[in-house]
């Protein structure tokens, strides 16, 4: 693992080197995988996902097969992209990493890559969250200021202000308030065991916090595994029946909600990541609605283009619950850096993955536009209900981070509104109800015959597959199916949806069966 961190260290230094010495940022972290495991993640300037271009020379430095190779692989690839070594400006990386045992390690191995780079500074960060390694690159390189304390002081100011702002007849009952939170053992546990006596207003009890003795990073807890098991994690009980909990993963950037729905077993109610942009997307949609119907009134209006970004894996339920609202939805394909890059082209963008990876995102132009808003109505009406909407999506911009999914931040959103809306677990699960999904997959011997289309939810090659898939979706009631080549192994996956679950499982079959007999 230590060659490969190592030659992230090189790709981060000439990364930064090539876009003039701005910011690039690097973790050291396995996400919502074993405690065994590690890896890395960079950040680009912007505090997204290192730019795609870029991806086919990761993979190639990552498997030179000897130094001599990665040498002449790093001096070609300079000399074609026009790297300036040794020039006018200095590489800058900031590094992270979270609780693993490897991470101290591995952060040492990702020094010398960086160090190899002529011209490069390193800043250790320290340990992190991933989201919060991604924020602090992201403000480096608009010139705000970037620690620790300024992202928990951003955090905690700006939900404050979410709260100021709850109507006085709204907020609930003190029960409404408490929450506990699973926090994988890992450090997004860690992280909020740090502020959550400063967030007044939510009473947060956190289990699998990752202190000595209270278990395993990622072991039966954290967010990918209450999502996929859809039971309670470890050291959860009965007594906690009915209470609102949350879930985060191992690097805090993944968030589910559940509640456990029975004493006699541990089966749970789950509110996925499709769940939580409903929340958002339906908070946000009724902000700029007051602003607007009131603004008639005063001449003052935002115009505001509002986008929501889901891949073929939503769920149905979710897609149209956000067409009936009259919302633009759009799709993209499997994968965060293809949802994030749609997600900008709006004023607002809002995305997640069912496993609760998402954010949303405010254009630079919109919030200039909400700012002088805001400072307008603050002179005529302090207290009238536009100003008070205008005031609540600056509240909400500040508080999500918007550089990538951010599990702490998302959190304290999702909170606040829960409370200005004055809403209980209950009212937020009865938003809509999921259909009965099945996913399944289907060994081929070359995953790449298949091609598909329209954002991964149509098959292009076979075209007979395509016409197969359609036949036996017209079969069920709310019937959807597609299938896609897995990106990892000579796989297909299907993934199909009805208005049962016996009718999910038999249309998944039904087309897992089309796939093996056509490309098996």
């Amino acid at each position: 693992m230590a060659p490969a961190v190592c030659r992230a260290g090189i790709l981060a230094a000439l990364r930064s080197l090539k876009l003039a010495g701005a910011a690039v940022g690097i973790v050291i972290t396995a996400s919502h995988n074993p405690v065994g495991d590690n890896g890395v993640k960079i950040a680009d300037p912007d505090g997204g996902m290192m730019a795609q271009h870029w991806e086919p020379f990761a993979d190639a430095l990552a498997n030179a097969p000897d130094p001599d190779a990665l040498l002449q692989l790093v001096l070609q690839f300079v000399k074609d992209e026009g790297i300036p070594l040794g020039g006018h400006h200095r590489a800058q990386v900031l590094l992270g990493r979270d609780t693993r045992p490897t991470g101290g390690y591995l952060l040492g191995a990702a020094l010398q890559g960086i160090n190899a780079v002529v011209g490069s500074h390193a800043i250790d960060m320290g340990i992190l969250t991933t989201p919060q390694l991604h924020w602090m690159v992201r403000c480096k390189n608009k010139g705000i200021k970037a620690s620790e304390s300024d992202y928990f002081t951003q955090l905690i100011n700006s939900f404050r202000r979410m709260l100021e702002l709850v109507p006085k007849d709204k907020g609930g009952d003190e029960l409404a308030k408490k929450l506990i939170v699973d926090g994988a053992n890992g450090i997004g546990g860690v992280k909020l065991e740090q502020i959550k006596a400063e967030l007044s207003g939510l009473d947060i009890i956190v289990r699998n916090s990752g202190k000595e003795g209270e278990g395993i990073l990622n072991h039966m807890c954290g967010a990918d595994f209450v999502q996929k098991e859809r039971v309670t994690p470890h050291g959860f009980s009965s007594e906690d029946l009915g209470v609102r909990c949350a879930s985060l993963d191992g690097d805090a950037d993944r968030l589910v909600y559940f509640r456990m729905s029975s004493a006699s077993d541990n089966k749970v109610d789950l509110v996925d990541g499709d769940k939580i942009l409903s929340l958002f997307a339906l908070f946000i949609r009724e902000q700029l609605d007051i602003i607007n119907k009131n603004g008639s009134q005063v001449n003052k209006s935002l115009p505001a283009r509002l986008g929501i970004v889901q891949t073929a894996y939503a769920n149905g339920a979710s897609t149209q619950f956000l067409k009936n609202l009259g919302l633009e939805v759009v799709f993209t394909p499997t994968g965060v850096k293809y949802l994030h890059k749609k997600a900008l082209e709006y004023d607002i963008g809002i995305y997640f993955e069912a496993n609760g990876h998402g954010t949303v995102v405010f254009s630079e132009d919109f919030i200039s536009q909400l700012e002088s808003l805001s400072n307008e109505l603050s002179q005529a009406a302090n207290g009238s209900a536009q100003y008070h909407a205008a005031m609540r999506l600056m509240a909400a911009s500040q508080l999500i981070n918007q550089a990538v999914g951010d599990a702490l931040s998302g959190l304290l959103l999702v909170e606040a509104i829960l409370q200005y809306k004055g809403w209980s677990f209950q009212n937020w699960c009865e938003l809509y109800s999921d259909l009965p999904s099945r996913q399944l997959k289907v060994k081929v011997i070359d995953r790449s015959s298949i091609v598909t289309t329209d954002a991964e939810t149509k098959v292009s090659q076979p075209s007979s597959l395509q016409e197969l898939i359609d036949k036996e979706t017209a079969n069920y009631t709310h019937g959807r199916c597609f299938v896609r080549p897995s990106g990892t192994e000579d796989v297909v996956r299907v993934y199909a949806e009805a208005s049962t679950q016996v009718e999910a499982d038999s249309l998944a079959k039904s087309v897992a069966r089309h796939v093996e007999h056509l490309l098996g």
